[in-house]
């Protein structure tokens, strides 16, 4: 890559943030609590409130809050969880923290999300939980994968990290899974930096998990430090230490009012590559399912042999034009750290399929035209001279 074009490098990703959260954060600071305290508490509500669900527990990360999903729906040693391998390896990592075992399944080729079939198909006698994700922030079909698992007993646990502002049938997201694990990372379409976010309809898991991320003390660290004389806590069983701070929830706040106005403009940007490539042969873009719509987290593209180079070999050249695209989801079954560790036997043929083809351009709330016109005729380019 040349000088020039290291100075006009696209990267894949940039999150939206100015003046508003510079000022929340300020605000955060001269209130002189900065830790877990009363922003968390009001950024638990709004989120609850914007996604349709009783309760909302803050987190660190999306894996953390992932961990105590788990933790508060009884997953322990012994037990099977059912886990697309096309997810970031996080999905799979929280089934071993609590000792169980992860059960790898398929994916819907056009989706690139589990379903009822490729969740049955895993299906072991001592599966107690299933994690469906919500990839690249295409929304699940839930109510079949929740026909299946309320028929065998099974909890349902949805991972959509990705998913915030995409609709199923309507509604946000996750609404109809048993619990609901969020992330706030700065790929994702609402960031507080780093932070996580768990969500369910049933008061006593959410309680249990708030307690839990304090290190399962009896009294909270917001009850304590509002008290001129705290009184004694006690540990109530093994805890984390998995809490948001204010300053991340000032955040958050911001995002969530700017948050159909994101989901807005990643739809633009996505309508636009689909239009701008529409005569180029051999790719497939992600769309919207049906049954609701994507909030366009990642805008991934299927390279087919149509096209007449590779997935890697368009990397390459949008590499050499400055543009920083990405390979699609990885498939954890592939990594050193799982093998040996599916106890499952389900083929994962589109799994792998979707991994070796699939990619991720740019899309960021400030992606101008002259930009997207650069990527697009960079794609153009690549599928002209791939025969020579």
């Amino acid at each position: 890559m040349t000088a020039e074009a290291a100075v006009a490098r696209i990267n894949v990703m940039k999150p939206w943030l100015g003046d508003e959260e510079a000022q929340a954060l300020a605000e955060v600071v001269a209130s002189g609590w900065v830790a877990q305290g009363p922003r968390v508490k009001e950024f638990e509500g709004a989120f609850a409130a914007s996604q349709e669900v009783h309760h909302a527990v803050a987190t660190s990360s999306c894996t953390t809050a992932l961990h105590l999903a788990l933790v508060v729906a009884g997953i322990g040693p012994g037990d099977d969880v059912v886990v697309p391998s096309l997810s970031f390896i996080a999905t799979a990592n929280a089934v071993t923290y609590v000792g169980a075992n992860p059960v790898f399944c398929d994916v819907d080729p056009a989706t690139g999300n589990v379903t009822a079939e490729t969740i049955h198909a895993a299906l072991t006698l001592d599966t107690r939980a299933v994690i469906v994700v919500d990839q690249g922030g295409v929304p699940v079909d839930l109510d079949p994968i929740r026909e299946l698992c309320d028929r065998h007993e099974i909890t349902v646990i949805e991972d959509a990290a990705c998913a915030v502002g995409s609709q199923y049938k309507g509604r946000p997201v996750g609404t109809g899974a048993d619990v609901t694990v969020w992330s706030f990372h700065p790929r994702k379409i609402l960031t507080t930096g780093e932070g996580g976010m768990l969500t369910t309809q049933r008061a006593d898991w959410a309680a249990r998990a708030r307690t839990l991320r304090e290190h399962s003390m009896s009294v909270s660290a917001t009850d304590r430090h509002g008290s001129l004389l705290a009184p004694p806590e006690v540990y109530l069983e093994i805890g984390f230490n998995y809490r948001m701070t204010d300053l991340q929830a000032a955040v958050g706040m911001v995002q969530l009012r700017r948050l159909a106005q994101i989901v807005e403009r990643r739809r633009e940007i996505a309508a636009a590559y689909v239009a701008g490539l529409a005569g180029v042969r051999g790719l497939r873009f992600v769309s919207d399912p049906p049954y609701g719509t994507t909030n366009f987290q990642s805008c991934w593209v299927e390279v087919l042999p149509a096209f007449g180079t590779s997935r890697d070999g368009l990397l390459s050249r949008l590499a050499d034009a400055g543009i920083s695209a990405r390979r699609g989801i990885m498939a954890a079954h592939r990594q050193p750290a799982y093998r040996g560790r599916d106890y499952g036997n389900a083929g994962l043929r589109q799994t792998e399929r979707m991994t070796d083809r699939t990619l991720i351009l740019p899309v960021f709330h400030e992606l101008d035209t002259v930009s997207m016109n650069r990527i697009i005729n960079t794609i153009k380019a690549a599928a002209q001279g791939a025969g020579t």
